[in-house]
């Protein structure tokens, strides 16, 4: 089976975030069974200039997978349709439902104008509460328009999680005009890699924290949420963000908002990291505060287990029930007092209890990891997609 597989981001890039990681993770452990082209951009999110040593146009391996990485004005309707004729697939997989290129995509073939081959559409978390309020308007007015003229008729949907298949029900139901409307759970799979416990990090002394924010800073990510949460916390804390910097206004509103901090309170932008320092970084810190408004997956909060830093997170990822596991918290964003609750439980956290959650952080992460149960999930989607 060859999967086409179209995405705004892929490697080298990283500053998209967790959908590179998604199908990077991917195609590590379905590309011996199926043939992975993948489409995508030939610079990273935010970039003016391509990637250095990859010529635009052409085929390159990369991995298990063959990519094919074009300019920005490739992506056009009129360039995006002469660009598809000769593109060969199965299946067809998006990732992204608001992304001009799924958009562009859809509206050709449902137009007649490309092969009604089946279609696999991720959402990436973009259907969540959190996600539909940004823009909420101009977003939902492209839900209505999108689905009454059956641009997602007939498609299949991936869900990572129960969670992101109710949200993808409660706004297409189980039929779109008429037809009715597959969803199946496949969850977001982890990097195939020998799992590394993490024996050394910094002490954890009473009356002290050391706390990170590592994602991309966009209103997304509730950077402002997670400075507003530290306002009225005691004690020395340590707290620094790394991340591209996506939104420069957003940016300046947080930054207003340290400025504010009490002098108890350290802040620091260390810049951005590329992926293979991402479980280093984690490994310094005692907790990983990252109030999203929503994530379909959340590789980051996964690493940041790994590591074996707790995370306290927000109701709107499938990360859920942390507390019970002694691993870290997920609050509801409308309970900004359960959140510094957790933050004071950890600040007066003594050493030998930290390190025995940490341990148990990582064990969380490690069993998580090695479950086989996502890798057929995911295997099983494409099959019925083309049986479909």
């Amino acid at each position: 089976m060859r999967i086409l597989t179209l995405t705004g981001y892929y490697l080298p890039g990283y500053k998209a975030g967790g959908p590179i990681r998604t199908l990077a993770n991917l195609v590590e452990w379905l590309g011996d069974d199926f043939q992975i082209a993948i489409v995508t951009s030939d610079r990273d999110l935010g970039d003016r200039l391509p990637y250095p040593n990859v010529k635009s146009g052409d085929w390159h391996s990369v991995g298990k997978a063959q990519v094919l990485y074009l300019p920005p004005q490739a992506f056009g309707l009129s360039a995006w349709r002469k660009v598809f004729r000769n593109l060969h697939y199965d299946v067809l997989y998006l990732n992204s439902f608001f992304s001009p290129l799924t958009v562009e995509t859809l509206f050709l073939r449902r137009i007649g104008k490309i092969s009604k081959r089946p279609v696999v559409l991720a959402p990436r978390g973009e259907l969540s509460q959190g996600a539909l309020s940004l823009k909420r308007f101009k977003k939902r007015f492209y839900i209505l328009l999108a689905k009454s003229v059956g641009l997602y008729k007939d498609i299949i949907w991936q869900a990572s999680s129960q969670y992101e298949m109710q949200q993808i029900l409660s706004i297409f139901g189980g039929t779109v005009n008429g037809k009715r409307s597959f969803v199946y759970i496949a969850p977001d799979l982890p990097p195939r890699v020998t799992f590394k416990l993490v024996l050394q990090r910094p002490l954890k002394e009473k009356g002290t924290a050391k706390i990170v924010f590592l994602s991309r800073i966009a209103r997304m990510k509730s950077l402002d949420l997670a400075v507003k949460l530290l306002e009225s916390i005691a004690g020395q804390v340590e707290f620094d963000i790394y991340g591209p910097i996506e939104d420069s206004l957003y940016w300046q509103e947080c930054q207003a908002l340290i400025g504010q901090l009490p002098e108890n309170i350290q802040v620091r932008y260390r810049g951005e990291i590329t992926p293979d320092r991402v479980g280093e970084v984690f490994s310094q810190y005692q907790l990983f505060l990252f109030p999203t408004r929503g994530e379909n997956f959340g590789h980051v909060i996964l690493e940041a287990l790994c590591a074996g830093c707790l995370v306290l997170t927000s109701d709107q990822t499938p990360w859920r029930n942390l507390a019970p596991e002694k691993v870290g918290w997920d609050v509801p964003l409308s309970k900004p007092e359960e959140f510094c609750a957790a933050l004071r439980e950890l600040v007066s956290m003594s050493e030998p209890v930290f390190r025995e959650r940490s341990q148990l952080a990582q064990e969380y992460g490690k069993r998580f990891s090695e479950n086989p149960a996502p890798v057929e999930a995911n295997r099983e989607l494409f099959l019925k997609a083309l049986a479909s």
